[in-house]
């Protein structure tokens, strides 16, 4: 039903995949004019105009998926996001200022050097530009009902990749589809970005166990296709998602084995990875203090403050 219009960013990641079927829109891309005049384009070879689309739909609130919906909105679209991601799109600035705040000293308290904390907490202002701020005209919960050029689509909560993720899922003659933004990707494994507590004062989310529970309700769904946010369709789903799986269990196995002695997140990051630009340094960290929390969860590690900063180690 839907299909697939690639749209330029200026990010590592490459291009977006942005997803048409009638006068709806998915994920429209990063707010730059090179995105904008081609995906404008691709609309004007199907003989639409901006202004005729009716409808952007937002899987999660990361700048090169959420991007463009200002743009889409001025000309007369309707912006719809799960609930949990608008006050995220709708002051972009505010919410990074909130994670800034936050993982200024959660990455300290986990081993890092606060000059490097610091840099990797700047680096993210840099999407601010391609990311402006829109007001979300509905709010979708979990299990809304609506229909797309004809046929019924689902929106359906996510957790692991970003606050405030949904997938879109249908049914045809074929089976079981769904847009699942950077949920499930073919050639990448996702990153479980660490977030921030919904509310000050909140317990932090776990994020990579709550992405591998996520990943096992969707193997269970049996679904035809997926289809990513980057990326060719994922069309053998259950296969994918089992490899995901397979892989986040051997690096947390990778990580408990290397528990030989007390370890911060920091020192576990460089184990795994060496030492990596500032660039990576967070989603390094994402990863470290992902596995560390599989592992507490299991009741395999537990963690202790000495001077300021967790450690971890095996339990006996």
């Amino acid at each position: 039903m839907f299909e697939r219009l690639r749209t330029p960013t200026p990010f590592q990641i490459g291009s977006v995949n942005c997803y048409l079927a009638g006068r709806t829109l998915v994920d429209p891309g990063v707010a730059s004019d090179d995105a904008w005049s081609t995906l404008t384009d691709a609309l004007a070879n199907r003989g639409i105009e901006p202004s005729e689309i009716d409808r952007v739909l937002i899987t999660h609130p990361h700048p090169d998926h959420f991007g463009m919906a200002k743009w889409f909105k001025e000309v007369g679209a309707s912006i719809w996001a799960a609930s949990e991601a608008v006050d995220i799109i709708e002051d972009f600035p505010g919410r990074l200022e909130f994670e800034q705040s936050y993982f200024r000293s959660f990455l300290v308290d986990h081993g890092l050097a606060r000059d490097v904390a610091e840099t990797a907490v700047q680096l993210p202002e840099a999407y601010l530009e391609f990311a402006p701020s829109c007001p979300i005209d509905r709010a979708l919960d979990d299990g809304d009902r609506f229909e797309v050029a004809g046929t019924e689509v689902v929106s359906e909560r996510l957790t692991g990749h970003a606050s405030g993720e949904c997938m879109y899922s249908w049914q045809d003659g074929e089976g079981e589809h769904a847009i699942v933004g950077d949920h499930v990707l073919q050639q990448i494994t996702p990153n479980p970005f660490l977030q921030p507590p919904s509310e000050p004062g909140e317990p932090r989310p776990r994020v990579l166990p709550a992405y591998n529970r996520s990943l096992e309700r969707l193997a269970m769904r049996d679904f035809t296709s997926l289809l990513p946010g980057h990326g060719d369709v994922v069309d053998r789903p259950t296969h994918r998602i089992d490899r995901l799986l397979e892989f986040h269990e051997r690096r947390t196995e990778k990580v408990a084995h290397g528990l030989d002695q007390p370890m911060n997140a920091a020192a576990v990051m460089r184990d795994l990875f060496g030492d990596l630009p500032v660039t990576e340094i967070y989603g390094g960290m994402s990863e470290a203090i992902g596995h560390l929390d599989v592992l507490e969860l299991r009741g395999r590690v537990e963690r202790s403050k000495r001077e300021g900063v967790w450690y971890y180690e095996l339990v006996e």
